[in-house]
C-alpha cells in the first residue's frame, strides 16, 4: 500500500514507520524528540509535523533474555510488526529499541523497506563531531553489550568503545535502572524513578573515569532516564535524537529510503 500524497504533510515525501512499544516509553520519548527536532527546524502547526505510521508492539519478547537466556525470539514479532508497518504504507522503518538491532539482519530479509540501523546512525554523528581514537562510553542492556552492536559500528569508525563488564558494578547499575521490578525505567510507567536516574548518573561516571569524552545512552529507556542536567560532566549523545534527525530528513525527502539500507 502507498499512502495517498494528498494526505501527507505539505512537503512530506517519505512515510516513516515506527515500531515502538520496547519497552512501553520508548517510542513516546522518541516521537517527542522528533517533535522537538522538529521544531528547531520550524515547525509551529500540526501540518508542519510529518505523517508517520506506529506500532506500539509491547507484546514483543524481552529482546536480552532472548540473547542471554534462551527467551523466545522477538524475531517473529519484529517481523509482524514492521510488515504491517509496510503494508500500512511506510517508506523505512526505525525501531525504537536498541538491542531489537541484534534481529536486524533477520528481519530485514524479510520485508522489502529498509530498517534504518541505529548504531550506524550513532556512529557516524560521533565519528563527524570527534576526532578518530575518541573514547565513547556506552550505557545500553546485557542484551546490547553482548552482541557488541555499538563497539563494532564505533571501532568500523575509529572510535574506542568503552563500555562496562556484564559482571561490573557500573553494568549492574545500568541493568537495575532498566530492569528494577519497583523503581526500573520499564516499571514505573511514565515517570522515572529518582532511584533509577541515580542509578544512570553513576554508570556515566564510570565511563567518564574510564577515559570516555562522551557516552552514549544505548538503550531507550536510558534515554528517558539520563539528561545532561542530571549528568553534564560530559556530553551525552542521545540516539534517539540523531534517527529523530534522521526520520524527519527522510520525511521531507532529503534522504532517500534506500540510503538508509544497511
Amino acid at each position: 500500500m502507498t499512502l495517498d500524497p494528498a494526505f501527507l504533510s505539505p512537503g512530506q515525501r517519505w512515510v516513516p514507520g515506527i515500531l515502538g512499544g520496547l519497552g512501553p516509553l520508548a517510542h513516546v520519548q522518541f516521537e517527542r524528540e522528533i517533535l522537538r527536532r522538529n521544531h528547531l527546524r520550524g515547525a509551529r502547526a500540526d501540518r508542519d509535523h510529518p505523517v508517520w505510521l506506529l506500532a506500539s508492539a509491547a507484546s514483543t519478547p524481552d529482546r536480552t533474555e532472548a540473547l542471554l537466556a534462551g527467551g523466545t525470539s522477538p524475531s517473529l514479532h519484529l517481523t509482524h510488526y514492521a510488515m504491517a508497518l509496510e503494508a500500512a504504507g511506510a517508506d523505512a522503518l526505525f525501531v525504537a529499541c536498541h538491542t531489537a538491532h541484534a534481529f536486524h539482519d533477520e528481519v530485514q530479509g524479510r520485508i522489502g523497506i529498509p530498517w534504518v540501523h541505529l548504531m550506524t546512525l550513532v556512529a557516524e554523528a560521533i565519528s563527524l563531531a570527534h576526532p578518530a581514537g575518541a573514547a565513547v562510553g556506552i550505557l545500553a542492556t546485557d542484551g546490547t553489550l553482548r552482541s557488541g552492536l555499538y563497539q563494532r559500528a564505533l571501532e568500523a569508525r575509529g572510535l574506542v568503545p568503552v563500555a562496562p563488564p556484564l559482571d561490573s558494578t557500573a553494568q549492574a547499575a545500568v541493568r537495575a535502572a532498566v530492569y528494577d521490578g519497583t523503581t526500573g525505567i520499564k516499571s514505573t510507567g511514565a515517570e522515572v524513578d529518582p532511584v533509577a536516574r541515580g542509578r544512570l548518573v553513576e554508570a556515566a561516571a564510570w565511563c567518564a573515569s574510564q577515559g570516555a569524552g562522551v557516552v552514549v545512552l544505548g538503550c531507550t529507556e536510558v534515554s528517558v532516564g539520563l539528561n545532561a542536567d542530571a549528568f553534564p560532566a560530559l556530553p551525552l549523545v542521545d540516539p534517539l535524537t540523531v534517527a529523530a534527525d534522521a526520520l524527519l530528513d527522510l520525511a521531507a525527502g532529503r534522504r532517500d529510503p534506500e540510503s538508509f539500507r544497511d
